[in-house]
């Protein structure tokens, strides 16, 4: 390995490069978020205010600056956007990048995405370009802004996966929680019930799965004794992982054709415009 010039170990541009010779993009991030609300999974989404697609929900997201990375983008963005800043418990990872040419009529853009977690999330509020920002059930949305239904898609694939190898679901959780309340993660994003004996033998058996919480309890509505209370452990990864039943039937496609008369109770009182086209562009 050559040794740095000068001391530094940053590379150069060769003399005479001409960084013009390629067509112009840009970078965005959007972002997934994820939460449950009375036992539903609920998705953050932003009501365009501006063309493209104005008046559609999309993910919330945008460009990033030249002087910050894609992650410092996207929760700037996912401040500006909703006005969720300085959330607690929020769980950011990259999903995947999305690059057709044409997601974008605007210009060739690249998106960044990323799936988020949170648990017990607060009301959001529009902002920025954003004509405003709710929680809408998952399973009750129409067809979104751009590609946006695919990231969805895929960010709900992807906490669906790694539900089974690792701890994930207990970000969806608050600090403290029942096993019923974890198992409820389960249950809502794989779209199957589970069965509460043999749940708590497989949670219990996992090393650094769950902690106790030492002499705490909660009623959880039913007349047995109140249930005992967890923390998140400190494992990573599940070994053995905890696999999900052959049988599921998944929550997680929303349905092609809503009925805009029918709001669910999370909707606005006044669905978006429909789209013209099922195709969609980034934010």
């Amino acid at each position: 390995m050559t040794a740095p010039v000068n001391g530094s170990a940053r590379g150069r541009a060769p003399e005479g490069y001409d960084k013009y010779a390629f067509e112009p993009f840009a970078v965005t991030v959007d972002l997934a978020v994820l939460t449950l609300r009375a036992g539903t999974l609920h998705v953050l989404l932003v009501e365009r205010g501006h063309e493209p697609y104005a008046g559609r929900w999309a993910l919330p997201g945008g460009f990033v600056l030249p002087d910050e990375s894609a992650e410092r983008a996207a929760r700037r963005e996912l401040a500006e956007e909703t006005g969720l800043s300085d959330v607690s418990g929020l769980h950011l990872e990259q999903l995947r990048t999305y690059s057709e040419p044409d997601r974008d009529p605007r210009m060739r853009v690249v998106s960044v995405a990323f799936a988020a977690l949170l648990p017990h999330a607060p009301e959001p509020h529009g902002g920025g370009d954003a004509a405003q920002a709710q929680w809408l059930r998952y399973n009750a949305l129409g067809p979104l802004a751009f590609d946006h239904d695919r990231i969805l898609a895929d960010a709900h694939d992807r906490v669906g996966a790694k539900l089974e190898y690792s701890c994930i679901a207990t970000a969806f959780c608050p600090p403290e929680f029942t096993l019923g309340e974890l198992r409820q993660v389960y249950e809502t994003v794989w779209g199957t019930a589970l069965d509460p004996p043999n749940f708590r033998r497989k949670v219990l058996a996992t090393p650094g799965f769950v902690e106790p919480v030492p002499g705490a309890a909660r009623l959880t509505g039913g007349r047995g004794k109140p249930a005992a209370l967890y923390r998140a452990g400190t494992a990573d990864t599940l070994h053995p992982p905890l696999l999900r039943p052959t049988t599921s039937v998944s929550p997680a496609s929303p349905p092609s054709s809503p009925s805009p008369s029918s709001p669910t109770p999370s909707s606005p009182s006044q669905s978006p415009p429909s789209p013209s086209s099922p195709e969609g562009r980034p934010a």
